[in-house]
């Protein structure tokens, strides 16, 4: 029998997982969402490459959800608002770490596939986990941490 292959993050690796995460958490506070806020740092070679938050598109007004407090349609993930800035800048994100604070959904995880990133790490589980397994099945290493 083969043992299992599991991923284990260094000791120096995990503190730096914490300290991203915790910065990751900071850039969370910047969303105007009140249902939640979630915030992603991309961190390549240990530089941060881009950042996120959960909002609406530039240009609207910063209000996420409607009158019924339900988020709007067309309110981006955090995710989703920091791949997009690497698409704009022109920089890579193959190979590179998220952190983000919720786990992402099945949408934003289709997203970090196809950015090449291959490593997910976060904070919070969702009460679906479908982006996590999704993440997961295509190769990507997916770490919880728990941040006080």
């Amino acid at each position: 029998m083969t043992p299992i292959e599991t991923h284990t993050p260094t000791d120096k690796q995990q503190q730096l997982d914490r300290r991203y995460m915790r910065m990751a958490a900071i850039w969370a506070e910047n969303s105007y969402c009140r249902r939640r806020q979630v915030g992603v740092l991309i961190v390549k070679n240990q530089m941060i490459i881009s950042d996120g938050y959960n909002g609406t598109p530039s240009g609207f007004e910063n209000i996420c959800e409607d009158e019924n407090g339900l988020t709007k349609p067309y309110v981006l993930h955090a995710e989703a608002n920091a791949i997009t800035k690497i698409a704009r800048s022109g920089n890579s994100s193959e190979g590179a770490t998220m952190y983000v604070t919720a786990s992402p959904c099945i949408e934003c995880a289709k997203l970090i596939i196809q950015a090449g990133i291959r490593r997910v790490v976060y904070s919070e589980k969702y009460r679906i986990e479908d982006g996590i397994s999704l993440l997961e099945r295509a190769g990507v290493t997916v770490d919880y941490i728990h941040i006080s």
